[in-house]
């Protein structure tokens, strides 16, 4: 299958079990493969703190969407602040992917009809990933799997703010349509009920909850933002950073003001990490660790063994 060339790719964070997690997606879902796999080295292991020549990162994609399965230090634990929305015309499928997922995992609003769908229902998976399942009659293949962010907590009502900062940042981006509560839901009355927006010709969902609770945004789901030279590393770095605390920086990594992880990275990362020269992956590994944005030039003359100035 050949490789979607895909903008923004969500990077899921496990403890120790991307690879198995992975696995287990890529059987449910058609058009779906595994393209590559780099290890942890030596290499900032006081960091990482992983066993060399385990799984750092899998790419694979899932209906064809690229994603990133991360085994990173600590366990921070998925929560439904974001969720993976799959949408379909097959009642059989939704019912199919609702028990595979639910194996092992937890219902949270019961497969059923709905005012909004005949079949729709929304789950953890054995990992703690967060899924939404509905029936959709006239359904395409380009929204299959969307990301839902889900703003709670400090983050209510933020939901229609946070939409038009992403709008404004990427170059192809546009708002497909935003929901609203009304009067009957006090607590979340004028908030945004769903929406539906475009970054990179990419499907994003948003929505405020309904009902009060807190879910805040953490590391375990970040998106990576695949750039093509140092110019846009720094457009997007600086961007996405506007009125956030800058403190979440780190290898590529940052917080936005709503506290949504980004990685922004050059295209080349991937063929650097995965090299069959380990040599070369640790030099790289090594100068990322001394990184918060992304300097791509140093990553390039480590790769090629050259010193860096």
């Amino acid at each position: 299958m050949k490789k979607k060339d895909q903008k923004i790719i969500p990077c899921l964070w496990f403890n120790k079990e991307a690879e198995e997690a992975v696995k287990f997606y890529t059987s449910l879902f058609r058009d779906s493969v595994i393209y590559s796999r780099s290890t942890y080295t030596e290499a900032g292991q006081e960091n990482h703190r992983q066993e060399p020549g385990t799984a750092m990162s899998v790419n694979f994609s899932l209906a064809g969407n690229l994603f990133t399965a991360l085994n990173g230090a600590g366990d921070l634990g998925f929560n439904p602040a974001v969720s993976l929305f799959v949408v379909s015309n097959s009642e059989k499928e939704i019912a199919d992917l609702w028990k595979a997922l639910l194996k092992g995992g937890e219902s949270m609003m019961p497969l059923q009809a709905y005012d909004w769908s005949p079949k729709y229902g929304w789950l953890r998976d054995r990992y703690g990933l967060s899924w939404q399942l509905m029936l959709e009659d006239h359904a395409t293949p380009e929204i299959r799997i969307a990301p839902l962010i889900f703003f709670t907590g400090d983050n209510h009502g933020k939901a229609a703010e946070a939409i038009r900062f992403y709008t404004s940042i990427f170059r192809k981006a546009e708002i497909e349509n935003i929901l609203k509560y009304g009067k009957e839901n006090t607590y979340a009355e004028n908030g945004v009920k769903h929406a539906r927006f475009r970054l990179e010709d990419q499907i994003f969902m948003a929505m405020d909850s309904g009902v009060e609770n807190d879910f805040p945004f953490n590391e375990t789901v970040s998106f990576m933002v695949m750039c093509r030279d140092q110019q846009e590393i720094d457009y997007y770095w600086k961007a996405l950073s506007k009125d956030a605390d800058l403190r979440h920086q780190q290898c590529g990594w940052l917080k936005d003001k709503f506290g949504i992880s980004w990685q922004v990275l050059p295209r080349e990362l991937e063929e650097f990490l995965v090299s069959a020269d380990k040599e070369r992956s640790d030099r790289v590994m090594n100068a990322l660790l001394e990184m918060k944005k992304i300097e791509l030039e140093p990553l390039q003359k480590a790769f090629r063994g050259e010193e860096v100035s």
